[in-house]
């Protein structure tokens, strides 16, 4: 599984990104990237996570798996 979320990742960077832009300075690559990476990780849907972003995804996670009070 964890092949395939890097190969996603992998493959949307470069379609959404790297085919389309030119840096001008590493700087501004490794900055441009992070900010990819951040908003990949955190605010897009994840099919993985039944279309929910990460944040949204926890959220459900708690909520579902609360402890039983006795």
């Amino acid at each position: 599984m964890a092949e395939r979320v890097d190969e996603s990742f992998n493959g949307r960077l470069r379609d959404e990104l790297l085919n389309m832009w030119r840096f001008d300075s590493l700087l501004e690559a490794q900055v441009i990237i992070e900010d990819h990476r951040v908003d990949y990780n955190l605010n897009r849907p994840h099919t993985a996570h039944g279309d929910l972003t990460p944040a949204e995804f926890a959220a459900k996670w708690r909520q579902d798996h609360q402890p039983l009070v006795a």
